[in-house]
């Protein structure tokens, strides 16, 4: 299946100016409190327990059942492939005579799939929540080198049908200067650095 802010509200950690940043950090430490107490869930995280309890209801739903603890790499690539029931990205197959064009200029028979990028995410989320959740990293099934293999299978066999290569993009780290600059912008607070969760791919 394709993959962060706080819904409800400006992120919590976005800085407002020097003023704004030291009061709420004074307020804060005079009622012994956390400005992160009360602040709502990030999109990531709230998209990750949704995850979660997907896969928890998938498993119940399994025949036989599956406990958490019997999960291996096997039972969470039938999961994606259970899940592409509900993909909205066209996959074209191999005799469609659009394969491997990204702008078909007519609708054909081929089957809608879960995108590639959605897949990652989706199974970073889940290797995050299953040690969240009390799972040993040694033993997490959304980390076997069978569910990379399955992922990388599905990237490659989509950048040929869809005509989409896919690239990993590089991330630009902020020079030294340009952080400590951030860091003097809002009164020597390093919350500005703070982040929200990723975001879901794809």
């Amino acid at each position: 299946m394709d993959s962060a802010s706080g819904p409800g509200g400006a992120d919590p950690t976005a800085p407002e100016g020097p003023t704004s940043t030291t009061a709420t950090t004074s307020e804060a430490a005079a009622v012994g409190g956390s400005t992160e107490s009360t602040a709502p869930p990030s999109r990531y995280e709230s998209q990750k327990r949704r995850d979660w309890n997907t896969f928890q209801q998938y498993l119940k739903n399994h025949k036989p059942p599956l406990t958490l603890g019997r999960c291996s790499g096997a039972h969470v690539i039938e999961f994606l492939k259970y899940l592409d029931q509900f993909g909205k990205t066209k996959v074209h197959v191999a005799g469609c005579p659009y394969f491997g064009q990204p702008n078909p200029p007519a609708p054909c028979a081929c089957p809608l799939k879960q995108a590639w990028g959605s897949l990652d995410a989706l199974i970073g989320r889940l290797r995050a929540a299953y040690e969240e959740n009390g799972g040993r990293p040694e033993s997490n099934p959304f980390g076997a080198k069978a569910v990379r293999i399955y992922l990388r299978e599905v990237r490659e066999s989509q950048a040929k049908a869809r005509g989409v290569p896919y690239e990993k993009k590089k991330r630009k780290r902020p020079s030294s200067s340009s952080t400590t600059t951030t860091v003097a912008d809002v009164g020597g607070s390093s919350a500005a650095e703070g982040g929200g969760g990723g975001g879901d791919g794809s």
